[in-house]
Protein backbone atom coordinates (compact mmCIF):
# COMPACT_ATOMS: atom_id res chain seq x y z
CA UNK A 1 0.00 0.00 0.00
CA UNK A 2 1.39 3.50 -1.14
CA UNK A 3 0.05 6.61 0.58
CA UNK A 4 1.50 10.24 -0.54
CA UNK A 5 0.09 13.41 -0.10
CA UNK A 6 -0.98 16.03 -2.52
CA UNK A 7 -1.53 19.80 -2.58
CA UNK A 8 -3.94 20.03 -5.79
CA UNK A 9 -4.59 23.62 -7.41
CA UNK A 10 -6.69 23.02 -9.80
CA UNK A 11 -10.07 20.52 -9.84
CA UNK A 12 -9.95 17.99 -12.51
CA UNK A 13 -13.14 15.39 -13.01
CA UNK A 14 -11.54 12.97 -11.13
CA UNK A 15 -10.42 15.00 -8.22
CA UNK A 16 -13.84 15.75 -7.67
CA UNK A 17 -15.66 12.65 -8.22
CA UNK A 18 -12.57 10.88 -5.35
CA UNK A 19 -13.41 14.17 -3.25
CA UNK A 20 -16.80 13.78 -3.45
CA UNK A 21 -16.84 10.24 -2.69
CA UNK A 22 -14.72 10.91 0.68
CA UNK A 23 -16.85 13.41 1.85
CA UNK A 24 -20.18 11.68 1.21
CA UNK A 25 -18.53 8.58 2.84
CA UNK A 26 -17.53 10.02 5.98
CA UNK A 27 -21.08 12.05 6.12
CA UNK A 28 -22.96 9.17 5.84
CA UNK A 29 -20.73 7.62 8.57
CA UNK A 30 -21.99 10.71 10.81
CA UNK A 31 -18.93 12.18 10.14
CA UNK A 32 -18.66 16.07 11.71
CA UNK A 33 -17.16 18.29 8.73
CA UNK A 34 -20.02 20.51 8.61
CA UNK A 35 -22.79 18.83 6.63
CA UNK A 36 -25.89 17.71 8.38
CA UNK A 37 -26.84 15.33 5.47
CA UNK A 38 -24.34 13.51 3.32
CA UNK A 39 -23.98 15.81 0.55
CA UNK A 40 -24.63 16.15 -3.11
CA UNK A 41 -22.11 16.07 -5.83
CA UNK A 42 -22.65 19.90 -6.33
CA UNK A 43 -21.92 20.87 -2.65
CA UNK A 44 -18.44 19.16 -2.51
CA UNK A 45 -17.77 20.66 -6.10
CA UNK A 46 -18.68 24.02 -4.91
CA UNK A 47 -16.82 23.72 -1.64
CA UNK A 48 -13.62 21.83 -3.04
CA UNK A 49 -13.86 24.95 -6.39
CA UNK A 50 -14.06 27.87 -3.02
CA UNK A 51 -10.87 26.15 -1.23
CA UNK A 52 -9.01 26.27 -4.62
CA UNK A 53 -9.72 29.69 -6.11
CA UNK A 54 -7.77 31.18 -2.79
CA UNK A 55 -4.49 30.35 -3.54
CA UNK A 56 -2.69 32.09 -0.32
CA UNK A 57 -5.72 32.26 1.71
CA UNK A 58 -6.54 28.67 1.77
CA UNK A 59 -5.19 25.26 0.61
CA UNK A 60 -6.11 21.63 0.45
CA UNK A 61 -4.13 18.54 1.01
CA UNK A 62 -5.15 15.21 0.12
CA UNK A 63 -3.86 11.93 0.98
CA UNK A 64 -4.11 9.46 -1.98
CA UNK A 65 -3.86 5.55 -1.16
CA UNK A 66 -2.50 3.61 -4.17
CA UNK A 67 -3.41 6.70 -6.14
CA UNK A 68 -7.14 7.67 -4.95
CA UNK A 69 -8.04 10.31 -2.82
CA UNK A 70 -8.76 9.15 0.62
CA UNK A 71 -8.45 11.44 2.77
CA UNK A 72 -8.99 15.39 2.71
CA UNK A 73 -7.77 18.79 5.34
CA UNK A 74 -7.47 22.04 4.52
CA UNK A 75 -6.64 25.51 5.98
CA UNK A 76 -8.20 28.80 5.70
CA UNK A 77 -7.06 32.63 6.10
CA UNK A 78 -9.66 34.50 8.05
CA UNK A 79 -10.79 36.86 6.14
CA UNK A 80 -10.86 39.59 8.49
CA UNK A 81 -7.16 41.80 7.98
CA UNK A 82 -6.65 41.82 11.92
CA UNK A 83 -6.67 38.09 12.04
CA UNK A 84 -4.95 38.00 8.74
CA UNK A 85 -2.05 35.64 10.88
CA UNK A 86 -4.96 32.79 11.45
CA UNK A 87 -6.30 30.24 9.63
CA UNK A 88 -8.96 27.32 10.35
CA UNK A 89 -7.97 23.71 9.91
CA UNK A 90 -11.23 22.58 8.66
CA UNK A 91 -12.75 19.31 6.72
CA UNK A 92 -9.74 16.35 7.77
CA UNK A 93 -11.02 13.62 6.63
CA UNK A 94 -10.32 9.72 6.08
CA UNK A 95 -12.54 7.74 3.94
CA UNK A 96 -14.01 4.91 6.18
CA UNK A 97 -12.19 1.78 3.77
CA UNK A 98 -9.04 3.78 4.53
CA UNK A 99 -9.55 4.21 8.74
CA UNK A 100 -6.42 3.10 10.88
CA UNK A 101 -4.14 3.92 7.93
CA UNK A 102 -3.02 7.24 9.86
CA UNK A 103 -4.21 9.80 7.09
CA UNK A 104 -5.28 12.20 9.55
CA UNK A 105 -1.87 12.36 11.25
CA UNK A 106 -0.34 12.89 8.27
CA UNK A 107 -2.30 15.21 6.85
CA UNK A 108 -2.89 17.48 9.95
CA UNK A 109 0.79 17.75 10.27
CA UNK A 110 1.57 18.54 6.00
CA UNK A 111 -1.14 21.65 6.68
CA UNK A 112 0.72 22.62 10.09
CA UNK A 113 3.76 22.79 8.44
CA UNK A 114 2.44 24.64 4.97
CA UNK A 115 0.36 26.80 7.38
CA UNK A 116 3.75 28.03 8.79
CA UNK A 117 5.84 28.04 5.40
CA UNK A 118 2.58 30.71 3.95
CA UNK A 119 3.51 32.81 7.15
CA UNK A 120 0.43 32.12 9.25
CA UNK A 121 0.85 32.61 13.18
CA UNK A 122 -1.50 30.78 14.48
CA UNK A 123 -3.96 27.84 13.60
CA UNK A 124 -7.34 26.91 14.88
CA UNK A 125 -10.47 24.21 14.89
CA UNK A 126 -13.63 23.69 15.84
CA UNK A 127 -14.45 19.88 16.89
CA UNK A 128 -17.57 18.38 18.36
CA UNK A 129 -16.98 17.61 22.14
CA UNK A 130 -17.67 13.94 21.63
CA UNK A 131 -14.92 13.07 18.90
CA UNK A 132 -12.05 12.44 21.24
CA UNK A 133 -10.15 10.51 18.89
CA UNK A 134 -9.64 13.88 16.73
CA UNK A 135 -9.16 16.14 20.09
CA UNK A 136 -6.55 13.45 20.92
CA UNK A 137 -4.53 14.00 17.61
CA UNK A 138 -4.81 18.01 17.41
CA UNK A 139 -3.62 17.56 21.16
CA UNK A 140 -0.54 15.70 20.00
CA UNK A 141 0.34 17.78 16.94
CA UNK A 142 0.53 20.67 19.67
CA UNK A 143 -3.25 22.39 19.73
CA UNK A 144 -4.90 23.26 22.83
CA UNK A 145 -8.19 24.30 23.66
CA UNK A 146 -8.88 27.46 24.46
CA UNK A 147 -12.99 27.38 24.49
CA UNK A 148 -15.49 25.28 24.55
CA UNK A 149 -19.59 25.95 23.81
CA UNK A 150 -21.72 23.31 25.99
CA UNK A 151 -24.21 21.83 23.78
CA UNK A 152 -23.95 24.17 21.02
CA UNK A 153 -23.56 21.46 17.87
CA UNK A 154 -27.17 21.05 16.68
CA UNK A 155 -27.34 17.18 14.63
CA UNK A 156 -31.20 16.37 14.48
CA UNK A 157 -32.55 16.57 18.06
CA UNK A 158 -29.01 15.68 19.79
CA UNK A 159 -26.69 18.77 20.39
CA UNK A 160 -22.77 18.37 21.05
CA UNK A 161 -20.28 20.50 22.84
CA UNK A 162 -18.25 23.04 20.21
CA UNK A 163 -14.61 22.22 21.20
CA UNK A 164 -12.12 25.36 19.89
CA UNK A 165 -8.50 24.70 19.92
CA UNK A 166 -5.43 26.48 18.81
CA UNK A 167 -1.73 25.90 17.40
CA UNK A 168 0.61 28.87 17.29
CA UNK A 169 2.87 28.69 14.66
CA UNK A 170 5.09 31.30 15.85
CA UNK A 171 5.66 35.54 14.59
CA UNK A 172 7.90 37.48 12.95
CA UNK A 173 10.87 39.35 14.39
CA UNK A 174 9.69 42.84 15.81
CA UNK A 175 5.87 41.65 16.26
CA UNK A 176 5.00 42.82 20.09
CA UNK A 177 2.47 40.42 21.55
CA UNK A 178 0.92 42.72 23.54
CA UNK A 179 -1.83 39.83 25.13
CA UNK A 180 -4.23 40.61 27.45
CA UNK A 181 -2.36 43.90 28.74
CA UNK A 182 -4.17 47.01 29.83
CA UNK A 183 -3.86 50.19 27.44
CA UNK A 184 -2.80 50.15 23.66
CA UNK A 185 -5.21 50.38 20.80
CA UNK A 186 -8.72 50.06 21.54
CA UNK A 187 -8.70 49.35 25.40
CA UNK A 188 -10.79 50.57 27.70
CA UNK A 189 -10.31 51.59 31.46
CA UNK A 190 -11.79 48.59 33.55
CA UNK A 191 -15.25 49.49 35.09
CA UNK A 192 -15.38 50.08 39.05
CA UNK A 193 -18.14 48.73 40.35
CA UNK A 194 -20.15 49.96 43.53
CA UNK A 195 -20.40 47.35 46.41
CA UNK A 196 -23.42 49.78 48.33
Amino acid sequence: MHIDLTWPTTPDERLRVEVHEVLHAVVARGGAIGFTEPPTRAQTDRWLDDVLAAPGDAALVVARVDGVVRGTATWRRDPAAVFAGCAELGRVTAHPAARGLGLGDRMVRAVVDHAREAGLEVLTLGVRGNNHGAIELYESVGFREWGRLPNAIAVGDTRFDSVRMYLPLGYPDGVVLHGSAAGGLGSSPARRVSTR
